[in-house]
């Protein structure tokens, strides 16, 4: 059983100005999709393991091999994120069913050698459906500068029986972050770092 792929698609943004100043080096922000048909589309599947294990180590790598060559290597990234987008003959859950597993995700988790979790999105759309792809840090989920979404649409994707599954990285933070993190945050606030909620 493998993923019918019918095609690969990438976005960047190469930004030169930001907010009205430039940056001091260029900030790039890329992502590579995968359009695939959907193996449960039109009808209800109590079993999804199956589709999960045979097609997520297949198109996690694709994706990882492909992000890793855009950026020019593991080590060029430092935000991470990841997105599906299931088209209107299918559940949410099977956009969730295939990127939420770590047959897909290590890949790339493992390719730019990340310790925080990959953020996410998971949606249903039509063609030319907004992805948001959220971003954050590899290493500091804290990392406020890291807090990014990239957005972008596939014009003919995904038609009602397909998936489309997205990684997504940039090279650096927001070029002029300037809110502080989360621990600044904490600290004023007198909160526990490892229980910020008081739980």
């Amino acid at each position: 059983m493998k993923p019918e792929i019918r095609k690969f698609v990438t976005f960047e943004e190469e930004i030169h100005i930001e907010g009205y100043k430039a940056t001091m080096t260029p900030w790039r922000t890329y992502a590579v999709a995968a359009i695939v048909t959907n193996p449960w589309a039109g009808r209800y599947v109590e079993d999804l393991t199956p589709e999960i294990k045979a097609f997520g180590p297949v198109l996690g790598e694709a994706l990882t091999d492909r992000i890793i060559a855009l950026a020019g290597g593991g080590d060029k990234i430092e935000a991470y994120g990841k997105a599906a987008v299931v088209g209107l003959d299918g559940e949410i859950e099977h956009a969730s069913a295939l990127i939420h597993t770590l047959r897909f995700g290590n890949f790339y988790r493992s390719a730019v050698e990340a310790t925080s979790y990959l953020a996410f999105s998971n949606t249903r759309g039509p063609a030319n459906a907004p992805i948001a792809v959220p971003l954050m840090d590899k290493h500091d989920a804290g990392r406020r500068s890291h807090y990014l979404t990239i957005q972008f649409s596939i014009n003919d994707a995904p038609k009602a029986d397909e998936l489309v599954l997205v990684l997504g990285g940039a090279d650096g933070g927001r070029p002029h972050h300037r809110i502080g993190d989360r621990y600044q945050d904490l600290k004023d606030l007198e909160a526990d770092v490892d229980n910020p909620a008081g739980i």
